[in-house]
């Protein structure tokens, strides 16, 4: 529960606060939330099979983020940081469909 209401609470803030990125994180920013979307639906999935921890939940929302930030800066050295950026958002929305397919089933028992 936890994962879901930071979650729903760093939605509201942004809403009404506006942060401004500024440009050099723009790049970022898609690989930084998509990688945070993922830890978030993996902790709700293992509170559902009751299995969470709050210890492995930080370490891997803080390490999926630094990791995937990583491969973009990468590819951005490389030239291909657009490439390297699809390729982390594939990867990571297939582990987010994968986890919300587990809590589906989970809650709907289908």
């Amino acid at each position: 529960m936890i994962p879901a209401l930071g979650l729903l609470g760093g939605l509201l803030l942004g809403l009404f606060l506006h942060p401004d990125v500024p440009l050099w994180l723009q790049p970022y920013l898609p690989v930084a939330v998509i990688a945070a979307l993922d830890a978030v639906f993996g902790a709700v999935r293992a509170m559902l099979d009751g299995i969470f921890s709050d210890k492995v939940f930080v370490v891997s929302f803080l390490s999926n983020v630094v990791v995937a930030g990583l491969i973009v800066f990468m590819g951005d050295q490389l030239g291909v940081g657009s490439q390297l950026s699809t390729a982390v958002v594939v990867v990571l929305g297939l582990r987010i469909f994968s986890n919300v397919a587990a809590i589906r089933r989970h809650l709907f028992h289908a």
